[in-house]
């Protein structure tokens, strides 16, 4: 085990946050995992995978545990199915291509979402018509504290709308080591509801699209939409799209009959918050180092030097500004990360 001491997270945040870890150690085995976690006394480890989704508010003091697992193995296979058990390290981009390119689906309108596989059940992705647990089949995780590991099924997950166990009463005890996919080998069933999907495919005179034309196109819409971490810091959508009952949509829709809208149901409806959060003028606006992109008011940036609380302020005043306006609360889709070492 190699640990190393008062290291800069900067390169393991998509944000670019410049906090700092007292004690860091990467781990690329579970025997590490468990050794690291033996060695913590009177302490909370912070867990870290691709860092993608989460603000680092402040430096965090005692250990940082980066998980650094790989591997891509055959869990199952009939002629109609596949179950691939991937290991919690691995980039979740780079594992949708995989099984793009062996036409394996069910993953591909979830192309180019940043992070790591291990963290993808936490948040329950997704994006385009497809969540992860569409495709979710269990996982397997380590107690923090027992060093048990325990499987999770399915339902044991309790995934919601960015929502799973691990985000609630399982926040915090355990840590994801590899995830296991049920993916189609055949028959594939291609989600092309959203429109922004079928322009692109209208474009490309692409009339039976399989798994890569989806993946594709995906690609193509983020690209346009969503600035590269790698040039410009971000974690993607920061809000979560929220929620309303129809009625308080229907007392909306009469003052701003152009909002947007998909349902969710016969009582609820979802409102895009990138659409509230333009509407309240923030869209590409920037205050220091801190901003909101020129192309997709839902998405915060870092331009240079900014940190995770001043990201975090601007955040906060973009939520009292569309509470004020609409009497809706939006909730960050991203971690709040401050030190958590007890």
């Amino acid at each position: 085990m190699n640990l190393q001491h008062n290291v800069s997270l900067k390169d393991y945040n998509t944000f670019g946050i410049s906090a700092k870890a007292e004690s860091f150690v990467s781990v690329t085995t579970e025997d590490e995992l468990k050794e690291a976690l033996s060695s913590i006394i009177d302490s909370t480890p912070f867990i870290l995978g691709g860092g993608s989704n989460m603000l680092l508010k402040t430096d965090l003091s005692g250990l940082v545990i980066h998980i650094a697992l790989k591997g891509i193995e055959v869990f199952d296979e009939n002629a109609d199915y596949i179950w691939l058990k991937v290991a919690a390290g691995e980039n979740w981009h780079e594992f949708v291509m995989h099984c793009v390119n062996l036409e394996y689906g069910g993953v591909e309108n979830l192309a180019l979402i940043p992070g790591n596989v291990g963290t993808s059940p936490v948040q329950n992705i997704g994006a385009y018509g497809v969540e992860l647990k569409d495709t979710f089949f269990s996982c397997t995780a380590i107690h923090r504290e027992t060093l048990a590991e325990k499987t999770f099924s399915l339902s044991a997950c309790k995934f919601g709308y960015r929502d799973s166990i691990f985000k609630n009463e399982a926040k915090d005890a355990y840590i994801i080591t590899s995830v296991t996919f049920k993916l189609s080998k055949t028959n594939h069933k291609l989600h092309t509801e959203y429109g922004a999907i079928q322009d692109i495919l209208k474009e490309q005179k692409i009339a039976n699209p399989g798994i890569k034309d989806i993946a594709e196109a995906v690609i193509t819409i983020r690209s346009s939409k969503l600035p590269d971490p790698a040039v410009l810091g971000n974690s993607g959508s920061f809000f979560k799209n929220p929620v309303i009952s129809k009625t308080e949509f229907l007392k909306l829709q009469q003052t701003h009959p152009e909002i947007p809208f998909y349902t969710v149901d016969d009582d609820f409806i979802k409102v895009p918050a990138g659409w509230l959060i333009e509407q309240a003028g923030f869209k590409g606006k920037r205050f220091g180092d801190a901003g909101v992109h020129s192309k997709q008011a839902l998405v915060l940036v870092n331009y240079n030097n900014a940190t995770g609380a001043e990201i975090w302020d601007l955040a906060i005043r973009i939520q009292q500004e569309v509470q004020q306006l609409f009497n809706i609360t939006i909730q960050p889709e991203v971690n709040i990360i401050e030190d958590r070492t007890i």
